[in-house]
Formats: C-alpha cells, sequence, structure tokens
C-alpha cells in the first residue's frame, strides 16, 4: 500500500532569502522620502500638481475671458429680451472657452515645474555618498527651481529675490515635514542622529566629571 507523502518543508536557504528580500524591502520603503519610491512620488506630484493648475487656471482664464467678452462688446449691448439672452450665452461659451484653454496652460506650466523640483530633489538625494536624506536637499532643490523659474520668466531682480524667499520657505517647510514623517516611520536622520549622540555623550560625560571633582 502507497504511503502518502509529508508535505516537503521549505528549506533554511529559501526562507533565509524571503526573510531577506522583505527586510529590504522595509528597508528601502523607510529610506524612501514619505516611505514610497520615486517613482510613486513624481507621479502623485505631478497628478496633484497639474490638477490644481487646471482648476487654478479653469477658473482664472474664465473670469479673464468673461471680463475681455464684456470689454470687446460694451459700445453694442443688446436692447432686446433675446438680445440679452443671446449675450449671455455667448459670454458663458466664452469664458468656459477661455478658462479650459488657461486651465491646460496653467495645469502644464505646473507640472513642469513641480516634476523638476522632485527630479533636483532626488538627484541631490543620490549625490550623496551617505545616502543622507533630510531637508538640506529639499531646500536646495526648491532654491534651484525657484531660481530656474525666475531665469526662464526673465525676473527683474527684486521679483527674482521674492521668488527666491518664498521657494527658501516653502522647501524648507516641506523638508522638515518629511523629516517628522520620515522620524515617525522609524527612517533615521543624519542630523538627528549626530545631535542624539552628542546629548548622550554629555549625558555619560556628567556622572565622570562629577565624581573627578575633589571633595
Amino acid at each position: 500500500m502507497a504511503s502518502t507523502s509529508a508535505p516537503q518543508a521549505s528549506s533554511p536557504e529559501a526562507l533565509s532569502t524571503m526573510t531577506d528580500s522583505k527586510s529590504a524591502i522595509i528597508d528601502r520603503s523607510l529610506h524612501d522620502r514619505l516611505s514610497l519610491p520615486f517613482g510613486t512620488r513624481l507621479v502623485l506630484a505631478l497628478t496633484l500638481a497639474t490638477t490644481s493648475g487646471f482648476a487654478l487656471g479653469t477658473a482664472h482664464g474664465g473670469q479673464m475671458a468673461g471680463l475681455r467678452f464684456r470689454a470687446e462688446n460694451a459700445h453694442r449691448l443688446p436692447t432686446s429680451e433675446v438680445g440679452w439672452f443671446l449675450y449671455h450665452k455667448s459670454k458663458n461659451y466664452n469664458a468656459m472657452l477661455g478658462g479650459v484653454k488657461e486651465g491646460f496652460r496653467m495645469g502644464v506650466r505646473l507640472g513642469f515645474w513641480g516634476g523638476l523640483f522632485f527630479w533636483t530633489e532626488e538627484g541631490i538625494d543620490r549625490s550623496e555618498e551617505d545616502g543622507t536624506r533630510d531637508f538640506l536637499s529639499t531646500t536646495v532643490a526648491a532654491l534651484s527651481t525657484a531660481g530656474a523659474f525666475s531665469a526662464w520668466n526673465r525676473f527683474p531682480l527684486p521679483t527674482a529675490a521674492r521668488t527666491a524667499k518664498m521657494g527658501l520657505k516653502a522647501g524648507l517647510a516641506f523638508g522638515l515635514i518629511q523629516d517628522a514623517l520620515g522620524l515617525l516611520r522609524g527612517r533615521k536622520l543624519g542630523y538627528v542622529e549626530f545631535i542624539k549622540r552628542a546629548v548622550g555623550t554629555g549625558q555619560k560625560d556628567s556622572p565622570a566629571q562629577v565624581s573627578s571633582q575633589p571633595g
């Protein structure tokens, strides 16, 4: 009578490989900003920037198109009820068309500059020899993007300075927020570890210094 063979247990090598791969995935997710790989962050940033730009551009473009239509037709206002109906219908059509056009333009612009910022931030992160990913890289990326934006639009010096100041504030705030979220998820930061070592060294030296003092 044939005996039923017991299921083969997984080999120690296979279990070790699976454990190492899971640990590598966890370490990589903790090391990445916002615990997301760069590709995912870039797609999310482009989507958010493009959507926000389209919404803002549609609102602004529709308003400006409506005002432009009123200015162009101020000398020939309708005099009948039907005329006013057609006037407002044409005005709404022009406002909608102008809003959609401006929305697409603004969405593309914001998507481009947002993507440039995230590409610059990732490039600075990868250029660090120790793999440091902290608010300094984000701040430098924001300042670089602000400088490129000012140069592209040929801003005068006072306007470029204000743009750089806004980029500095935004980059510093966004970088610190990323660092805070990373700390909550267990990611180690260079400057935080340095502060911990400095504080720990001071606490360890204090009892020795007290005991070495003459009584």
